[in-house]
């Protein structure tokens, strides 16, 4: 498994990374409202998992997975969404679906905001449903 660390070399503790994902996904959500997405919501949580942010986009349902890597080490943050990362968020997106009836004549799309050292990168449909 490996450590996160802040800058300094220091392990960074849970605290640090809620506060650094919190800035990341404040972050993504600027750059897509930037693009006219709308906000529906932040942090959707249930048992089959966790959607980081939940846009409008026309008649689209857009759900983001925000990533966020100090090192390109192992791939970078897109490569950090693995084949089990995606099918929680799959789950979960079904799960919102289904509480929030409104949004069943939707299309679906799953893109990912990701950071690293080679910048921002926004992938729109990084993985299928």
């Amino acid at each position: 498994m490996k450590d996160p660390t802040m800058p300094d070399g220091q392990p960074e503790t849970r605290t640090q990374r809620t506060h650094s994902g919190a800035e990341f996904e404040q972050r993504a959500l600027r750059l897509l409202q930037s693009y006219g997405l709308k906000l529906v919501c932040k942090n959707f949580r249930c048992k089959a998992g966790e959607i980081d942010i939940v846009m409008e986009h026309a008649d689209v349902l857009v759900f983001v997975e925000v990533r966020f890597r100090s090192s390109e080490r192992w791939g970078g943050a897109a490569a950090s969404i693995t084949r089990a990362k995606q099918q929680r968020v799959r789950r979960a997106a079904a799960t919102f679906v289904a509480k929030h009836r409104r949004f069943r004549a939707y299309r679906m799309r799953f893109d990912a905001v990701c950071f690293d050292p080679s910048g921002e990168q926004w992938i729109r449909q990084a993985f299928s449903d």
